[in-house]
């Protein structure tokens, strides 16, 4: 039985006063992408309207006038639920449900109910659950009505749907069981991350704005490996937070070296601080990477602020000195020529189209190689462990068999430069 669509009307505030920040994101576009927001939860969007205001209204937030000439519009267009562009406060959501009658929500509550939906893990699970407690604990006051929704619906889902009624003790409790539960996940995953690092294999963390483009430029990479298999790509679809969990595979360079490639959960303007905060022990991924990736939709007007948002959150994560390649995505959409030349510091690609992709994994792979050393062993055949050593960790194809041993072209760490430059064969 197919599922009855929630009917949203969106509603944002356009600060008009000289108070509003340079940077903030166009109220059109920002009206925009929570359309795809509240499509991407699984609403249809039947009307919008935007309230131009130089201040917050302290009770209504778009003023009692505005709040009941929306209720005139719920009616006319049988909405069954009002989405609000910005986070709102219990009182605010409770004052306005008074007057309209119908389910009222936040952008915040938008975003929480997509991860409910997305999370696959029992680490994501986990996550979103506490992100969704953090929020509705400083909201029991003020939240009447909408606390005591249990049913199904956008807003009142996830893990902690049958929990909106409980007391703020009961909160507290339920976010340390679910932090201790969270501690132990980690521990696994470090485990699993230290044994990662042992081996030695480079890490390239591929980040950027939701719905740029990540998951299929991660299918892309994936299928340099000799292993590769179709059902080790992950869901790549045209819309918000197709993907949530962070997912980790095996990569080949254009020198045969091993790699893995990190794909993680996009990000968007005005993330829940809360969800961040849930998300950090996910995100560590990004922090133990040698290359990061920075995915940028090219297609989009608003790709400035975009770039500018994702590099607040690496920031906060504080992974914003890592060594980064920009990578501008879906440029078969546009014209070409319009494009500076590529860098090492930046490329253009379609990573649907396959343009540029041997031109972004060259620029990976001399990122990854910059401190290298490339050099010539003469190596003995007695020392035939060390051959099978360097052959095995630098997929070695040039060599040759000599009178005195094996002579062997590779690229180096330093590290094992270091360690075998007795048998480097002077040029």
């Amino acid at each position: 039985m197919q599922e009855i669509k929630e009917k949203a009307l969106l509603v944002g505030l356009n600060i008009t006063s000289t108070a509003r920040k340079i940077d903030d994101i166009d109220i059109n576009e920002s009206m925009e992408e929570l359309k795809e927001l509240a499509k991407a939860a699984g609403a249809e969007v039947v009307g919008s309207l935007i309230q131009n205001k130089q201040t917050r209204d302290a009770a209504f937030y778009v003023g009692k006038g505005k709040v009941e000439e929306i209720k005139a519009y719920c009616d006319s267009l049988e909405a069954t639920m009002v989405v609000f562009n910005d986070e709102l406060s219990g009182a605010h959501i409770r004052n306005i449900e008074e007057v309209v009658g119908i389910k009222v929500i936040d952008r915040t509550t938008l975003i929480l109910d997509i991860f409910a939906q997305r999370a696959l893990t029992k680490e994501g699970k986990l996550q979103v659950e506490l992100a969704q407690l953090k929020y509705r604990l400083p909201r029991l006051s003020g939240m009447g009505g909408e606390m005591s929704r249990t049913g199904a619906g956008i807003g009142a889902r996830g893990p902690g749907e049958q929990k909106l009624e409980i007391d703020k003790r009961h909160i507290l409790n339920k976010a340390a069981d679910i932090r201790a539960e969270l501690r132990e996940v980690k521990k696994i995953r470090e485990t699993q991350r230290v044994q990662r690092l042992k081996s030695n294999i480079p890490i390239v963390a591929i980040v950027g704005y939701t719905n740029a483009g990540k998951s299929t430029l991660l299918n892309e990479i994936i299928k340099t490996h000799k292993d590769y298999e179709k059902e080790k790509e992950v869901l790549a679809k045209d819309m918000l937070f197709a993907t949530l969990d962070v997912t980790l595979r095996k990569a080949l360079l254009p020198n045969k070296k091993e790699f893995l490639v990190v794909d993680t959960v996009g990000f968007v303007s005005k993330l829940p601080h809360d969800l961040v905060d849930a998300f950090k022990a996910t995100l560590e991924e990004v922090h133990y990477a040698d290359l990061i990736l920075h995915v940028i939709d090219a297609t989009n007007s608003s790709y400035e602020l975009q770039k500018k948002t994702t590099e607040t959150v690496l920031k906060e994560l504080g992974a914003n000195d890592k060594k980064t390649i920009i990578v501008y995505n879906k440029i078969d959409r546009l014209e070409l020529d319009i494009y500076p030349k590529n860098s090492d510091e930046t490329i253009y690609i379609s990573a649907k189209k396959g343009i540029n992709m041997d031109k972004l994994l060259q620029t990976v792979e001399d990122a990854l190689m910059e401190n290298t050393y490339d050099v010539t062993l003469l190596l003995p055949y007695e020392r035939g462990d060390i051959f099978s050593r360097v052959k095995n960790k630098y997929n070695v194809e040039n060599f040759e068999y000599g009178e005195n041993g094996i002579t062997v072209d590779v690229k180096l760490e330093e590290e094992d430069y270091n360690i075998y430059k007795d048998y480097i064969l002077e040029k």
